[in-house]
């Protein structure tokens, strides 16, 4: 369970797959970019990130949810039409959206008290979103799934979150640089949902660890 492996079997499924991804969850990722742009116009930009939290919260787990039955199916050799995996995220949404709040919340509250339980929590709550997806468990024991199968791989996920997540955050930071400073609405949008749409590629790897980890869990 080398993080270099699950990284390089991870890409190798984006490159087999990369037009479906695009095309379940791209538009997705499109419209939360214009929601949260026009929120943010709307608001201020001094407004309360909760604003932010809700627009996340109506769209990310249908993208997400989606991508993680379409990782599953594939993983099982079928091939699941784009249609019948949104069916299944909509049907999931209000128990991912609870979760999503749930996990957002304390992770932000450990971000909050010195950074280091943010980043301890973002590690143990990495596969709560799989259990609730894939085992059809509820919010509170799909988070309690999550601390259980994180043990003795914390070290792991953590390699994995950050070898994904730091180059793409030091690449949205650059490219953001660039947007001018009265701001291009088209161009603003675009890069959100280019950084967005790249970091689903957590997804991928998370899910190749949570298959990995819950294979030898069953042996």
């Amino acid at each position: 369970m080398n993080p270099l492996t699950v990284l390089r079997d991870s890409l190798y499924f984006i490159q087999r797959n990369l037009g479906q991804v695009i095309t379940l969850c791209l538009p997705l990722v499109i419209l939360e970019a214009v929601l949260q742009y026009l929120v943010d116009n709307a608001v201020g930009p001094n407004a309360s990130q909760g604003y932010a939290l809700i627009v996340g919260l109506l769209v990310y787990p249908l993208y997400t949810g989606a991508l993680i039955v379409f990782l599953d199916a594939r993983s099982r050799g079928e091939s699941p039409s784009n249609r019948d995996l949104l069916a299944r995220a909509i049907s999931l949404w209000p128990k991912f959206a609870l979760l999503a709040a749930i996990s957002t919340l304390l992770i932000v509250l450990g971000l909050s008290m010195f950074f280091i339980p943010g980043i301890y929590l973002t590690v143990v709550l990495a596969f709560s979103e799989y259990n609730l997806v894939l085992r059809g468990q509820p919010p509170l024991t799909a988070i309690k799934s999550s601390l259980i199968m994180s043990r003795g791989h914390f070290w792991r996920i953590f390699v994995c979150i950050l070898a994904v997540m730091g180059p793409l955050l030091l690449f949205k930071q650059l490219s953001f640089s660039l947007v001018p400073e009265d701001d291009n609405a088209l161009l603003s949008v675009a890069l959100e949902s280019f950084n967005s749409f790249l970091q689903l590629f957590l997804s991928v790897v998370l899910f190749r660890l949570f298959m990995l980890i819950s294979e030898k869990s069953d042996s």
